[in-house]
């Protein structure tokens, strides 16, 4: 108590002279203790800002590592084939079902409002952009987040607490060459295709309420919803939101699978050490794709 009346005295007198009529006696008291508990609270949050800066950096580092060795990509064809069977196949279903009602959704929620106005017509070309310009990309990266993302974070932090890495390093294994290079590979390539499917799947659902709710025809339907992928883009020939879904896709498998990487090789102590590395792989992947999506936005639209 010493300790903090010299460290922290003068916030005491400052409370004496300053005391107003109605402040609770108690208060230059609790003053010091205060302050010493809101320079601890500040120095915590440094130290866990300095460990978020430290684990982004060993992310950045990993995907510039994966990427110097793509070139081992053919000798890896086996797991590289694996890993598009695990995270495509294994999690269609769910992209599918999830993209249809979300089209659904989409198709439900706009056409009650443009029902208002009578433009219930119009309900294909929202559906479509909708579908092809942000749900089927951020759809299919949340559901590659919350289970491919999480099995990579949970097969490589057990290896990592096992000491399986260790082992392949005694061996001289490259093992970001070995483990982790397939694994975003495979994810970098399977998220366009489900978003495909996801995109694909969430217009066949859209048009079901259009038809079925709305009182859209589905030759009406159709028509308006190919119409709003017809502009082309300037830097491909492809329809702008088609390519630019595909595109943040792509960015999104690769953020996902080296969050989920770098998240398992750095798993310390044992089980509870692998449950947090998983947990801390979806969390940061989510919100990392939640800003990419934000900047990708910006620079092809603004």
């Amino acid at each position: 108590m010493d300790l903090l009346s010299s460290v922290f005295g003068p916030f005491a007198a400052l409370a004496d002279s300053a005391h107003p009529e109605w402040a609770p006696g108690w208060l230059p008291d609790a003053l010091p203790l205060m302050a010493a508990a809101s320079a601890l609270y500040v120095a915590w949050q440094i130290d866990g800002f300095r460990q978020t800066l430290a684990s982004i950096g060993a992310r950045i580092d990993l995907a510039i590592a994966s990427a110097s060795r793509l070139h081992h990509l053919p000798r890896r064809l086996r797991w590289f084939l694996d890993q598009l069977f695990q995270a495509g196949v294994k999690n269609l279903h769910v992209v599918l079902l999830v993209g249809l009602f979300m089209g659904m959704i989409v198709a439900l929620q706009t056409g009650i409002e443009l029902a208002k106005f009578g433009q219930e017509d119009q309900i294909g070309t929202i559906v479509a952009a909708s579908m092809t310009r942000e749900m089927g990309p951020f759809i299919t990266a949340i559901v590659l987040a919350a289970t491919t993302g999480s099995a990579l974070a949970a097969e490589l932090g057990t290896m990592s607490v096992s000491d399986e890495l260790s082992a392949l390093e005694v061996m001289s294994i490259d093992r970001t060459s070995f483990l982790v290079v397939p694994r975003i590979s495979s994810l970098m390539v399977i998220a366009p295709v489900l978003t495909v499917l996801c995109d694909t799947i969430g217009i066949i659902g859209g048009g079901f309420v259009a038809t079925s709710q709305l009182g859209v025809g589905w030759p009406q339907y159709t028509s308006t919803a190919f119409d709003a992928l017809q502009d082309k883009g300037g830097l491909i020939p492809l329809p702008m939101d088609v390519y630019a879904g595909l595109l943040k896709s792509f960015v999104f498998g690769g953020i996902i699978a080296v969050i989920s990487c770098a998240s398992g090789l750095e798993a310390r102590g044992g089980a509870l050490g692998v449950g947090r590395a998983t947990s801390r792989a979806v969390r940061d992947s989510i919100i990392a794709v939640i800003v990419a999506n934000y900047f990708l936005t910006w620079f092809l639209y603004r």
